[in-house]
């Protein structure tokens, strides 16, 4: 069984104490000066949080490995979402990855649907993620489609609703459910790929 670490974050997007890698990368790729430490149990890193971080040291200190290049302008702190479909419809997946990091926040999938539903999907996870996180921080889709959907609150899919497809329209359900209910003030921006490339979310299969 994996042993449970424990992170402190004392300089970083939202300074604090995570309990996984992931959420760590999240808060200090990317931000200049971060500071952070990994303790084996929840006392010494509520104890190094309370206190601060220890001087600089080889020892203490994690040397930043080099960050992807984002195009001119960008906001570096932010998530991208896109989704893959083999055939349209067909297997669908979607996901998030933390732009200045490349770290994959979250994925779902494969499951029967389309590439819009997909997107449209990824756009409202990755809200719902972020609001739960208390992370501040825009989401970028490649997809007028899926950010039209999500901003009039509703997947305006054409694809049957059928036995096989059950399953993801409760899913779509769900997602509307949550943006008819929820308010966010979380920026969602175009991914211009013309410009600036394949968006880094995108799953490599064109």
């Amino acid at each position: 069984m994996k042993k449970e670490k424990y992170y402190v974050v004392w300089a970083g997007v939202t300074p604090g104490i995570y309990t996984s890698w992931t959420e760590c990368q999240l808060q200090t790729k990317g931000y200049r000066g971060a500071r952070f430490k990994s303790f084996d149990t929840r006392r010494e890193a509520e104890e190094a949080f309370a206190s601060g971080p220890e001087p600089i040291t080889p020892a203490a200190h994690r040397s930043p490995k080099p960050t992807p290049q984002l195009p001119p302008n960008l906001t570096g702190n932010a998530l991208a979402v896109d989704a893959a479909c083999s055939g349209n419809p067909g297997q669908m997946e979607y996901r998030g990855v933390h732009l200045p990091s490349g770290q994959q926040v979250f994925h779902f999938g494969p499951t029967y649907g389309t590439n819009n539903i997909g997107e449209f999907l990824a756009i409202v996870h990755a809200l719902a993620l972020l609001q739960q996180k208390g992370w501040d921080m825009p989401v970028y889709s490649d997809s007028r489609n899926a950010l039209s959907w999500v901003r009039q609150k509703k997947c305006k899919t054409k694809l049957p609703r059928d036995a096989r497809t059950e399953a993801l329209f409760q899913l779509i359900e769900r997602a509307e459910h949550w943006l008819q209910t929820h308010t966010y003030t979380t920026p969602l921006l175009k991914w211009e790929t013309e410009q600036w490339g394949e968006i880094p979310a995108d799953f490599g299969r064109k």
